[in-house]
């Protein structure tokens, strides 16, 4: 932890606002790898210590506000401590936090998300996406008695072995350390807009699934044009593989029905967590009946199959459920996806605003309720509220210049604004006009920091 030695400025002004922070971020660096409890919580010299967050903001420990645009790694569209979703915990909480049984919430659950997805005939409850989108493969390979799995460059789809290389390194197939070979061999990696050479692969006979981010990678930080999905859901049906949409982050959020929804495409399996449990840890995988009969004792007595396993302490926790069920019926029955959709057209148009002003050739872009910063590491000439994402290669949104964008986040934290690693983030249906105003003038102090200190011309 702390390793910066330098006489920045932004630096400066970060350290002496978060001294509590600091405090906290020593002590954690003894007990706790670099200090963090997420790969995505790395920042130098330390990360913000947060101890309450209310509606789009959140306060750390020092007592500084932010507009929050992390929010909970994109689960907490309703923003943080909604009411509802509070008193569905509370309830539960005073109920009991484990049965060891079956329990109503468990139902309830089920039936909000198959109230919003079409194609969840049923549904498994996990504790988290990564583990998801691990039995979504599982149950592919089970259900078709083929081996391959088809990913995309890119893509992020959780932490498990089969998903670990090839996000943002690893791009020529290999495993990553501590994978084993023989899972890395049974992937194939893609990209994700050449359908030709997912055809060939498909050919191979051999594939049980292919999985993908609908909107992109990284939440379309690098976008997918959605013609593209109906591509793979007509090659896949073609082959005789699976099609799994990974919802983690687009589900609830692209529409209420999640990106599968908005774009028409019916997939075979999808993955859920973050808004799916309202905040709190929880996910599931769902879809047709005839492939989660997969992990049914009755089907596989029936037809002689063997059932796939699937215990978990926490599947289908009785509080998360609550939780999630109370978000679910919320986003069922009001406008939230509008509202946070049309916040952040306002927003990005106001950041670029400060771009153009400024006269920096970046661009803040996204769908849906995101954005992400493009900081233009090969200098091409454009004009930020004029830039085509879809016309930049793969390769080039994951060249962020990495110490820019990290004195870029500073020094926007430093002036009450939090956003991810990326420089992007969420936007909540209680985000409004007064946080767009609050970040946009926060964007434009931070970019006069970088450019202050010679950063950005």
């Amino acid at each position: 932890m702390d390793r910066v030695d330098t006489n920045s400025r932004i630096v400066a002004a970060y350290r002496a606002r978060t001294p509590g922070s600091a405090t906290l971020a020593q002590e954690a660096a003894e007990l706790l790898p670099s200090g963090i409890a997420h790969d995505a919580r790395h920042i130098e010299p330390y990360g913000i210590y947060v101890e309450r967050a209310a509606g789009p903001r959140k306060w750390d420990v020092d007592g500084n506000e932010y507009v929050d645009y992390f929010g909970g790694h994109g689960a907490l569209l309703l923003g943080h401590n909604h009411p509802a979703v509070t008193q569905a915990v509370q309830t539960a909480l005073g109920q009991g936090t484990h049965f060891g049984a079956n329990h109503p919430g468990e139902v309830r659950w089920a039936a909000a998300i198959r109230r919003l997805v079409p194609s969840a005939e049923r549904v498994r409850f996990t504790s988290s996406g990564t583990e998801a989108t691990l039995m979504a493969v599982r149950l592919a390979r089970a259900f078709t008695g083929r081996d391959t799995l088809i990913r995309f460059k890119g893509h992020f789809h959780g932490w498990h072995d089969h998903m670990t290389f090839g996000y943002s390194n690893h791009f020529d197939g290999s495993p990553t350390v501590g994978v084993v070979q023989g899972i890395a061999a049974k992937v194939v990696l893609l990209e994700p807009d050449d359908p030709a050479a997912l055809e060939t692969a498909l050919a191979s006979g051999d594939v049980a699934a292919v999985i993908i981010e609908p909107t992109g990678s990284s939440f379309g930080q690098v976008p997918l044009r959605p013609e593209l999905l109906h591509t793979m859901r007509r090659l896949t049906e073609r082959a005789g593989a699976l099609l799994i949409l990974d919802e983690v982050v687009t589900g609830f959020r692209v529409s209420s029905g999640g990106a599968q929804v908005a774009f028409g495409v019916t997939p075979d399996l999808s993955s859920f967590a973050k808004i799916v449990a309202g905040g709190l840890p929880g996910a599931a995988v769902a879809g047709r009946a005839d492939i989660l009969d997969r992990l049914d004792f009755a089907a596989a007595a029936r037809t002689g199959k063997e059932k796939v396993q699937h215990p978990g302490t926490f599947n289908a926790n009785p509080v998360s459920a609550a939780a999630g069920t109370a978000a679910l019926g919320i986003i069922a029955e009001s406008d939230v996806n509008k509202r946070a959709d049309a916040t952040a057209v306002e927003l990005r148009a106001a950041l670029n605003e400060v771009l153009a002003e400024a006269g920096v050739r970046w661009s803040v872009y996204g769908t849906s309720s995101g954005f992400h910063l493009f900081a233009n590491p090969r200098g091409r000439e454009i004009a930020p509220d004029k830039f085509d994402p879809l016309a930049i290669p793969r390769e080039e949104f994951k060249e962020q210049p990495k110490r820019l964008m990290e004195r870029l986040r500073l020094a926007l934290l430093t002036e009450g604004v939090d956003v991810n690693g990326r420089i992007g983030g969420y936007v909540s249906a209680t985000h409004g006009s007064k946080e767009v105003a609050d970040t946009a003038r926060a964007f434009r102090a931070a970019v006069g920091m970088l450019k202050a200190e010679g950063e950005v011309g």
